[in-house]
């Protein structure tokens, strides 16, 4: 009887010491399944409003900029500023001489007068026989209708001749050329005695250089985040270092279908003379988008000949969710896609990376 006992213990403890080796080995197993497991740093997604600042080429232009030419034709008289004057709104730059224009002016007013005398006679006449009609037989009614016709016809004929006045005197003040704004003379086109008159030859090139437009093209993908009245700097390369802030003053909002950009313009002070127009600007602009988005390392994107992806982590396991990228700055880039905050994203992808793939996960130091 004993040796039966004993030989059932010695089959309980077999059984015990098996089972604890089979414990211990799947434990170890599980231990070296679970340190093979590749480790893979990822970083939590958080939506934001992206704002950036891109440096883009820009040209300063005169604010106000004509070629100036002869409304009238004839000989340049006088000529009373050169390349590189300033000049005031209304100053005289030269004087055509016309004679045939102030003969016509003379004209007119010569024949202006003999019609005044006319309507004068007229008006009398009409008034003597309108008031002599009123007696009886004094006067016939179709002299009266036709001294009246007389006074109507020599009226008419003074309203003409005062238009052919007015015309010939404007005409006759177009012989001066004045400026039309304050600016610099840029380029004196003509010289005493040339023949001018409608476009045959240029006069003068005027700019207005006291206030300035910068001029820049914005790409087209970044057109929508600049925001009316943004703020932006310039530099010069004839003021190294030295930096200009302007506010955003007109957007085109049309993109160029040969260039793929838009045309944005900057107000420019330039009382103080510091700044030529020509030159070329170092522009840095601020953009802002209209709506939140998040922005990722570079370094998750997984590209592929024809789509791109981040890899999400949910429970261990990862998962490949398309994407579409948008801004790149400074060293994120901007992503869309079927996403959440606080969603795990690999920061370092690879393409050995699959949908299922089991990994451990570390989180990046953002510092």
């Amino acid at each position: 009887m004993k040796s039966y006992i004993n030989l059932f213990g010695l089959i309980i403890l077999s059984i015990v010491v098996a089972a604890c080796s089979q414990a211990s080995a799947e434990k170890s197993n599980s231990s070296e399944s679970e340190k093979s497991k590749p480790v893979y740093e990822v970083t939590n997604l958080k939506s934001d409003t992206l704002k950036y600042k891109l440096n883009l080429p820009g040209d300063l232009l005169p604010y106000d900029q004509v070629t100036l030419y002869a409304k009238v034709e004839g000989f340049v008289k006088d000529i009373n500023v050169d390349r590189g004057d300033k000049v005031e709104k209304g100053e005289v730059l030269a004087f055509i001489e016309a004679p045939e224009i102030a003969q016509k002016y003379l004209s007119a007013k010569s024949k202006e007068r003999e019609i005044l005398e006319k309507l004068s006679f007229s008006a009398q006449n009409y008034k003597y026989l309108k008031e002599a009609s009123s007696v009886d037989g004094a006067v016939s009614t179709i002299e009266v209708e036709q001294a009246k016709s007389r006074f109507m016809a020599d009226s008419a004929a003074l309203n003409t001749v005062r238009a052919e006045v007015s015309a010939a005197e404007h005409l006759a003040k177009y012989r001066t050329i004045t400026a039309p704004f304050s600016g610099i003379i840029t380029d004196r086109l003509i010289s005493s005695g040339a023949l001018v008159g409608g476009e045959r030859q240029a006069l003068f090139k005027l700019s207005r250089e006291d206030k300035l437009r910068l001029s820049v093209a914005i790409p087209g993908k970044h057109a929508n985040a600049l925001q009316p009245g943004s703020q932006a700097e310039f530099s010069v390369n004839g003021y190294p270092g030295k930096r200009f802030s302007v506010e955003l003053s007109r957007n085109s909002k049309v993109l160029n279908p040969e260039l793929r950009s838009s045309m944005v313009e900057y107000d420019v002070d330039n009382s103080e003379d510091l700044l030529n127009a020509g030159d070329y600007a170092d522009v840095n602009i601020a953009f802002q988008r209209n709506s939140t988005s998040w922005q990722v390392p570079a370094s998750s994107i997984i590209q592929t000949k024809t789509d791109n992806f981040v890899a999400k982590v949910v429970s261990g396991k990862v998962q490949l969710i398309p994407v579409t990228t948008g801004i790149t700055y400074d060293r994120k880039i901007e992503i869309f896609g079927d996403l959440e905050d606080q969603d795990q994203i690999i920061t370092s992808a690879n393409s050995s990376l699959r949908d299922g793939m089991e990994i451990k996960t570390t989180p990046i130091d953002e510092k």
